[in-house]
């Protein structure tokens, strides 16, 4: 059955009977879960398990952002507290396979709560670089101010989403970590130097350009292209995202809903696929907003349709895991970290 290139949210912990029709008619991609779509373990599951059925695509993508610290969609009572970021930054300036085995665990045990519901893609890791002085949207969510350490700490967690079958999505390319404004309210310009760029952001990215997706930042490089973020830069997307880092997976835009882009909702759903993006994500589950996005939206055909089987096709089996080691484990190493920091 054929879908449309886009990902899309819903407004409750239940469907609507006009999601329901939205879904069947306009037939997304994928879907992503947001807080208010969660409830308990149970009702989770139920909605999962219902998205899939309306599309009628047993395989359709569920995604959420569960990154640990500040943007965690699960959480008590019925999922743990992860740890940002940072934490893993700590310990790797202890002890670099610390950091590396902590950030792996964690999303190890992240991977296991999302498989228990049927969510099948995680929007991590981050690879930005964030500078002083930079707004604080990414702040403590990132691996470090190295691009090399950054990478590592990535990759780890992308194996720990792997050993446990879920996808991951590498955001948020081809950086946002200099950016001076919070994307969901203003559009932030960095005039950093192309040369510079490409030694700090973009370099965190290249290590992990085989990861089968990639979400865009909505931050405009004036070195690259003065007038449009890096959602809706057909120059950013083929110079940057798919020649200099080499990312040739399937590139999603950040949410299209997001007060950084211009324009109404149509508009930046047409702007983002003329720039050369493979998908568009739009998050906020307002039915109106979601058919503007569908009714801009082609079919997935051609390349993306190509990166979107091998995105999927990429997800392995779940290994072996004792899960109350592992956070044993993993508890044991925040308390290091936190000890370290004291």
């Amino acid at each position: 059955m054929s879908t449309r290139a886009f990902i899309t949210g819903v407004s409750g912990t239940e469907l609507t009977a006009v999601e329901r029709e939205f879904i069947r008619d306009q037939r997304p991609w994928g879907f992503i879960l947001f807080k208010r779509n969660v409830d308990t373990p149970a009702q989770v599951a139920a909605l999962v398990a219902e998205l899939r059925a309306v599309a009628g695509t047993g395989d359709a993508p569920v995604l959420i952002d569960q990154e640990g610290g500040r943007v965690q969609r699960l959480g008590p009572p019925h999922w743990p507290v992860y740890p940002p970021g940072a934490i893993f930054s700590s310990l790797y300036d202890t002890d670099s396979a610390l950091g590396l085995t902590a950030a792996r665990l964690s999303a190890r045990l992240i991977a296991a709560d999302l498989a228990d519901l049927g969510i099948t893609v995680d929007c991590l890791p981050l690879a930005d670089v964030p500078v002083s002085g930079a707004d604080a949207v990414i702040g403590n969510r990132a691996y470090g101010t190295e691009p090399g350490k950054v990478a590592a700490i990535a990759r780890a967690v992308t194996e720990g989403l792997e050993q446990g079958g879920v996808l991951p999505v590498l955001k948020h390319i081809p950086g946002h970590g200099r950016a001076t404004a919070d994307t969901h309210f203003k559009l932030p310009t960095v005039d950093t130097p192309r040369d510079e760029l490409e030694r700090t952001d973009f370099a965190a990215f290249k290590p992990l350009a085989d990861l089968p997706m990639a979400m865009t930042a909505h931050v405009v490089f004036s070195a690259v292209d003065p007038a449009h973020p890096a959602t809706t830069s057909a120059t950013m997307i083929a110079q940057v995202i798919r020649s200099v880092i080499g990312f040739q997976g399937l590139l999603m835009s950040d949410d299209v809903s997001m007060n950084a882009l211009s324009g109404n909702i149509a508009e930046r759903t047409r702007a983002i696929f003329a720039a050369g993006c493979d998908v568009a994500l739009h998050c906020n589950g307002n039915i109106e907003e979601m058919r503007e996005v569908a009714g801009e939206t082609p079919e997935l055909s051609g390349r993306a349709l190509e990166r979107a089987n091998a995105a999927l096709a990429a997800r392995k089996t779940p290994q072996p895991f004792d899960r109350a080691a592992a956070r044993t484990e993993l508890d044991a190493l925040i308390a290091r970290a936190n000890t370290a920091s004291a």
